[in-house]
């Protein structure tokens, strides 16, 4: 297995690309560094000019106005050339935002986690637990809005038939779950290997929606993001969830935040569908879709509880919204369900959005995350940026 994937321009662009306000992050080898990007024509602009990282650029209010003439900007490259590694580097296109994330946020979801914790993160008894607790909590729980009178409702009777779960509680009380998901700098990018544990033997990727929010809580723009997971550790405990979200290489975000403007809005990202296939060296496939319009809270009212007069961001925000997609497909053996296996192909994509490219390794064998804060600093300081 080769770190590099085999990508393609076309693959990887929204099918509106011509018209889309595409913004992300390359390391230049002519740069010497990170540059925050506009792409235009397959050609990748810097735009530091603007601001040197990529959490100032998008609290610009008229961003998208002044990345209409993409003329101002010198040019880096082709974004062929990046991805073949010739220019440099795609990066995840957030860096100093902090990486959040909203769990059990659609009601598939909420049944898997609640199984989970029923199966105490072990595979082989999920599939009865599942067998057992769908008929009751799936016909409960679909169409519910999350913190409504008929949410309360659904929680008293499901208190009273013995099933409450603290994953029911944030997926249909008042309260979302909001976690950190990674550290400001750990993404990795389109084209990079991603991190499952080496201790984990029941695992997934997360297809999702990612917002882009600014320090006063607008919602700028959006892209796709795998939030890989680990289902034994966070089904051991709840507590396990920093063990089983922020590990090495695993968070991918990317290929590039689309901006909103006048021909794609946040009502464009409640409409659509993210899609998820994963190919297996072993000849496994699997596909699945998660509709945005199936969440049980809509993204505003996420990001109101994310960040509020109680809960600053001032670098801003990148946010995963959930998904509803939880794998059941066995692959390692009846009753097994789904996990990962060491390079897996895994394909996340939206039309509107393109498509986001990754291979699964384990952690230790992922680059190592040293590109920090600190050495940002230093990067740009050389740079006479700073």
């Amino acid at each position: 297995m080769t770190d590099r994937l085999s990508i393609t321009t076309d693959m990887i662009l929204p099918e509106d690309a011509a018209t889309a306000v595409l913004v992300g992050r390359v390391w230049s080898k002519a740069a010497n560094g990170p540059c925050p990007v506009v792409l235009k024509d397959g050609t990748l602009h810097d735009i530091t000019k603007i601001a040197p990282v990529m959490s100032e650029v998008l609290e610009k209010k008229n961003l998208v106005e002044l990345l209409a003439d993409v003329s101002a900007f010198p040019a880096l490259g082709d974004l062929q050339s990046f991805l073949d590694g010739v220019s440099g580097e795609l990066l995840a296109p957030n860096d100093l935002q902090a990486v959040k994330a909203a769990g059990v946020t659609f009601a598939d979801s909420m049944l898997e986690r609640v199984i989970e914790e029923q199966a105490k993160g072990d595979p082989l008894r999920a599939q009865e637990i599942r067998g057992r607790l769908a008929p009751v909590l799936g016909d409960n729980l679909k169409g519910l809005e999350a913190g409504s009178p008929k949410a309360a409702e659904v929680k008293a009777l499901l208190q009273d038939m013995g099933l409450w779960s603290q994953y029911l509680e944030v997926g249909i009380g008042p309260d979302a779950e909001i976690f950190s998901k990674a550290q400001p700098m750990s993404s990795v990018g389109c084209g990079a290997l991603i991190g499952v544990h080496p201790k984990s033997q029941w695992n997934n990727p997360e297809p999702e929606v990612v917002l882009a929010v600014t320090s006063d809580g607008r919602i700028v723009g959006v892209a796709l993001g795998n939030d890989v997971n680990l289902r034994d550790f966070e089904g051991r405990s709840a507590l396990l969830l920093s063990k089983a979200k922020d590990n090495n290489a695993s968070c991918s975000i990317g290929p590039f935040i689309r901006l909103f403007d006048g021909k794609f809005t946040l009502e464009d990202v409640k409409k659509s569908q993210i899609s998820l296939v994963v190919e297996g060296e072993d000849g496994f496939t699997m596909t699945g879709v998660s509709p945005m319009e199936a969440i049980s809270r809509t993204p505003e009212n996420l990001v109101s509880q994310l960040l509020n007069r109680d809960h600053q961001y001032p670098d801003g925000a990148v946010f995963f919204l959930g998904t509803m997609f939880a794998p059941v497909k066995d692959r390692h053996g009846p009753g097994l369900g789904f996990t990962h296996a060491k390079g897996d192909r895994v394909e996340i994509s939206s039309p509107k959005l393109g498509k986001l490219i990754n291979r699964v390794a384990s952690t230790s064998d992922c680059p190592e995350w040293t590109f920090g804060t600190v050495a940002l600093m230093r990067n740009l300081a050389g740079r006479g940026l700073l």
